[in-house]
C-alpha cells in the first residue's frame, strides 16, 4: 500500500492548521472521481492515509482536497473577508504502489504553498 500524509501549517497564526477537513479521491481517465477518504486533521494538522494503487494502471492520479475557507471560517467564527479559494486541490500522480508521498501546504486565507517530499512524518 502507499502511504499519503499531509502537514498543513497555518501562516496566519503560524502553527499547525488543527482540524482542516482534508478528502483524497482517485481520479480515472474519464476525469470521474472516486472518494478514498475524507478526514480532519489532527491537532498538529497532520495526516496520514493507506492507499491501495497499482503500478500498472494508467488511473494512479489521486487528488487531495483542503478546506481552507471552512477551516479560516472555523477559527475565526466570522466571515473570511472575501475570501475567494474555497479550497486548494493538489493533484499527484503516483507511480509506486509502495510508495510514501508527503504533501506539506501551507495556507492562508489568500495564498497557499505546496510542496512534495518522499520523507513522511508520523501523523
Amino acid at each position: 500500500m502507499a502511504t499519503i500524509t499531509s502537514h498543513v501549517l497555518d501562516s496566519v497564526k503560524g502553527t499547525h492548521a488543527a482540524g482542516i477537513r482534508i478528502t483524497c479521491f482517485r481520479r480515472d481517465e474519464s476525469g470521474s472521481t472516486t472518494l478514498l477518504f475524507d478526514k480532519m486533521a489532527n491537532e498538529q494538522g497532520r495526516i496520514q492515509e493507506s492507499i491501495v494503487i497499482s503500478n500498472n494502471s494508467e488511473s494512479n492520479e489521486i487528488e487531495l482536497v483542503f478546506y481552507a475557507a471552512d477551516y479560516f471560517k472555523s477559527i475565526t467564527q466570522s466571515d473570511t473577508h472575501g475570501q475567494i479559494m474555497d479550497t486548494v486541490v493538489v493533484r499527484l500522480k503516483l507511480n509506486d504502489s509502495e510508495g510514501s508521498y508527503h504533501v506539506p501546504v501551507m495556507l492562508s486565507p489568500h495564498s497557499y504553498s505546496v510542496w512534495w517530499s518522499d520523507s513522511p512524518k508520523p501523523a
